[in-house]
C-alpha cells in the first residue's frame, strides 16, 4: 500500500507534459505509470490539474534572526508552500549575520524545528572571516554570499585583494548581488544635492543605475575567470548586463550563471508613481526595455534561474519617505503565478518555467535527488489549476508583513496543493497545515 497516489494529474517534467498517476512512499517518489492500480492511504484526483515538480527559490531574505516585524523562518517558508516553492535558499544578511559557523548552525536548527519547505543557507563573506569561507562544507551549505554593493553592517566586501581570494579559495559555487558602490553613492548625493525632499521612488532607477550593476557584473566575471571559480549573479536587472553570459554549453557546464527575479520581469519604471517604495529593490527595477531583455535572455539560457529576492519589510518601514524607506518585495508566494501568467500570455512554456524555477536551480546548484519528478526523487510536488485565476488581495497573503506589490494585480493559476517530501504541507481548500516537514538540501558540489 502507498502512502498516496496522485491519480490522472498532467505531469509536467524535463520537457514533457503526459497524463499519468504518481505513487509516494516513505517521502519519495516511487512510480509514475499510466495507471496505478495498487492501493493507498490517500488518492488525490488530479484531472483537468497539472502536477510540476516544487519550486526551488534561489534567493530569500526570511529576516531570521534578528527582524521579527518583517519575518521569520517559520512565517515565509509557510508563504512559500503556499506558492508552490518547496525548498528555499536563505541569505546571510541577517542579525546576527551568517558569518560565522555557530549562526549558521543556528540557522539549519531553528529551520528544522519550523519549516514546512526543504531549506539551506548560504554563508557570508566579509573582509575579514576569509579563513572561514575555505571551511565551508560544500555537501550541505548551498553556496557563499558576497555583497559586491548594497549591504548592511560589514557584509560589503569591497577589498580587492580579498575578493581575489574568496573567489580564488571557495570551496563550493560563490553567488554575487552585484552593484557598483562608488557608482551608487555618487548618484545619491547628486540627486540629493537636485531634488533634496523631492526626492521619491521615480529616481531610484537613475541612482541605482545600468552603469552601476553593469561595472559590478563585469567585475565579478572577470575574477571568476581569472580563478575558474563557480560564480552565479543574482537578479540581472539591465538589458546590458544579459551581454555578458553565454548559452554555448548546456547549464551543467557552464561555470559562470545568472538569475532573474520575478519583479523585474513583471514590472518596470512606469509603475514607481502609483506603487513608490513598494517596488523600491536593490537593484532597481528599471525601464521596460530593460524588462523585455531580460525575459529574453531567460528564453534563449544567457540566464539561466528564476527567483524571487524575496524581502519583506513592514508597512510601517515602507511608508516612510524614499530616502529611509528600504528596498526589498516580499513575493515568494505568487513567484509561480507571475510565471502562470506568462504562459496564460504565450510568452514562455510551462515546460521552460517548469525548467527555470525546478530543474535549473537543482543542476546549478547540483541539489541531489531534487528539482525533476523522476522515480526515486523526494516527493517535492505542486498540483496547479491554470484554468484559475485570482486577484491579489492583502487577506489572503502568508507574510508576516503583510503587504504585496501585486495586490490589485489578476495573475494566472491556483496552487491547490503542496507537498514536501510526501508531505502535504498547503492544500487550497483548508487551512495551511502546520508541519515542519522541511529537510536540509545536500549537494554533489564542489569548487
Amino acid at each position: 500500500m502507498y502512502d498516496l497516489i496522485i491519480k490522472n494529474a498532467t505531469i509536467v517534467n524535463e520537457g514533457k507534459e503526459f497524463v499519468a498517476d504518481l505513487a509516494i512512499n516513505n517521502g519519495r517518489i516511487d512510480k509514475i505509470q499510466s495507471v496505478i492500480s495498487d492501493s493507498s492511504k490517500v488518492e488525490v484526483d488530479g484531472t483537468g490539474k497539472h502536477l510540476l515538480p516544487g519550486v526551488i527559490d534561489d534567493q530569500v531574505h526570511f529576516r531570521d534572526p534578528g527582524f521579527p516585524h518583517k519575518g521569520s523562518i517559520a512565517t515565509e517558508s509557510l508563504a512559500a508552500v503556499a506558492g508552490g516553492v518547496t525548498t528555499f535558499m536563505e541569505m546571510p544578511n541577517t542579525n546576527p549575520q551568517t558569518t560565522n559557523f555557530d549562526e549558521l548552525a543556528k540557522k539549519f536548527e531553528k529551520a528544522d524545528k519550523v519549516s514546512p519547505a526543504n531549506f539551506s543557507f548560504f554563508f557570508g563573506a566579509t573582509n575579514d572571516n576569509l579563513e572561514l569561507v575555505k571551511q565551508v562544507d560544500s555537501a550541505n551549505v548551498c553556496g557563499i554570499k558576497i555583497f559586491m554593493g548594497s549591504s548592511t553592517g560589514n557584509m560589503l566586501v569591497d577589498n580587492q585583494k580579498v575578493l581575489e581570494q574568496i573567489f580564488k579559495h571557495s570551496p563550493t559555487l560563490i553567488a554575487t548581488h552585484c552593484e557598483d558602490e562608488a557608482t551608487i553613492r555618487n548618484n545619491a548625493a547628486e540627486f540629493r544635492e537636485k531634488y533634496g525632499d523631492s526626492l521619491n521612488a521615480t529616481h531610484h532607477p537613475q541612482i541605482r543605475n545600468v552603469d552601476g550593476c553593469y561595472i559590478s557584473s563585469s567585475k565579478a566575471i572577470e575574477l571568476a575567470r581569472a580563478t575558474d571559480a563557480r560564480l552565479h549573479i543574482l537578479h540581472i536587472s539591465t538589458a546590458k548586463e544579459t551581454a555578458l553570459f553565454g548559452n554555448d554549453k548546456p547549464l551543467i557546464e557552464k561555470r559562470i550563471t545568472a538569475e532573474a527575479c520575478v519583479h523585474h520581469m513583471y514590472f518596470n519604471d512606469s509603475y514607481y508613481p502609483t506603487k513608490g517604495n513598494l517596488v523600491k529593490c536593490n537593484p532597481a527595477i528599471k525601464t521596460e526595455q530593460d524588462r523585455k531583455a531580460i525575459f529574453q535572455a531567460l528564453l534563449d539560457d544567457r540566464i539561466d534561474i528564476i527567483a524571487t529576492d524575496h524581502a519583506p519589510h513592514s508597512w510601517d518601514e515602507k511608508s516612510k519617505h524614499y530616502s529611509q524607506a528600504p528596498s526589498g518585495l516580499p513575493l515568494v508566494q505568487h513567484s509561480l503565478n507571475i510565471m502562470m501568467n506568462f504562459v496564460e500570455k504565450r510568452e514562455i512554456s510551462l515546460t521552460d518555467v517548469v525548467r527555470k524555477m525546478s530543474h535549473a536551480p537543482a543542476d546549478c546548484f547540483r541539489i541531489n535527488e531534487r528539482g525533476y519528478i523522476r522515480e526515486g526523487y523526494y516527493a517535492d510536488l505542486v498540483l496547479v489549476d491554470l484554468k484559475a485565476s485570482q486577484v491579489i488581495h492583502k487577506n489572503q497573503l502568508k507574510y508576516h508583513c503583510g503587504w504585496s506589490p501585486l495586490e490589485g494585480e489578476k495573475l494566472a493559476g491556483k496552487v491547490q496543493k503542496t507537498w514536501v517530501n510526501g508531505v502535504l504541507v498547503f492544500d487550497d481548500s483548508l487551512a495551511i497545515n502546520f508541519t515542519p516537514a522541511g529537510m536540509p538540501i545536500t549537494f554533489n558540489s564542489t569548487r
